[in-house]
């Protein structure tokens, strides 16, 4: 009778587990560059396993959701117009210095921005002298305009520098890198668009894919499939529940019976 206890409520929380993968895909179906994700489930062990203190966990207790699985097809790009909006044609993902931090994570989503950055002059460095008056100049910081994603991080050339864009000529040519791996499979989910690899996912290369201006690419989520998933882990789940106070009822009817 613990058992079926046991296997509803596994039921249960793996249902709400997938219903978040779900929820999650739907908060970011109008973000541009976002790969959906895909509830992974697998059967646990169908035998007699020791857990802590030598305590023997039952066999055949239901599924667990082991990972949520992205899919990277593309779904299409949208024409924007605006200077500083691009989309790789193919494969391959851009890359993001976090300065904050010294992270390096990868994205789809082209929508950037011109940001201003302040250089401090170096410490060694020597004030100038005024021709006229004489006095000393001392240094100030040197601005520089570069590539982000309007989040703080900024975007790689193809070399692994700054993209630095000229403000007198914002529609000059950027050298925007794009960079790629072999395996996908396990890539972090930083937030919304961006991915963080792993050991498994190999050596970054130069990615094969083209970088197109003034172009985005769309979210992949189909919302018609995800609210009938919704559907489906939202019954999963009641009929979870009420393996569980099916279970209950058989046991208080047992346990009123008489001696």
């Amino acid at each position: 009778m613990n058992m079926s206890f046991y296997t509803g409520a596994v039921g249960a929380f793996q249902q709400q587990q997938r219903m978040n993968v779900q929820a999650n895909n739907i908060a970011n179906v109008n973000n541009y560059g976002y790969k959906a994700e895909r509830a992974t489930f697998h059967h646990l062990m169908y035998g007699n396993v020791t857990g802590i203190d030598q305590e023997q966990l039952p066999k055949g207790t239901g599924t667990k959701m082991v990972k949520a699985s992205v899919d990277y097809e593309s779904s299409g790009y949208v024409d924007t117009g605006r200077v500083f909006d691009f989309a790789i044609m193919g494969d391959g993902f851009f890359a993001l210095y976090d300065p904050s931090n010294g992270e390096i994570s990868y994205s789809r989503d082209g929508a950037f921005m011109m940001a201003r950055f302040e250089i401090p002059p170096d410490e060694d460095a020597e004030p100038e002298i005024d021709p006229d008056t004489g006095e000393e100049i001392e240094p100030e910081n040197t601005i520089e305009w570069r590539l982000s994603d309007n989040e703080g991080r900024f975007v790689l050339d193809r070399a692994g520098n700054y993209v630095i864009i000229d403000p007198d000529d914002r529609k000059a040519d950027l050298d925007i890198g794009v960079f790629d791996y072999r395996i996908y499979d396990g890539m972090l989910h930083a937030d919304s668009g961006r991915f963080t690899p792993v050991e498994k996912n190999g050596d970054l290369y130069l990615g094969t894919g083209t970088v197109k201006r003034g172009v985005l690419e769309r979210s992949n989520v189909d919302l018609a499939q995800e609210l009938v998933k919704v559907i489906e882990s939202q019954r999963a789940y009641s009929y979870a529940l009420r393996m569980v106070q099916t279970t209950d009822e058989i046991e208080q009817t047992i346990n009123g019976l008489p001696n």
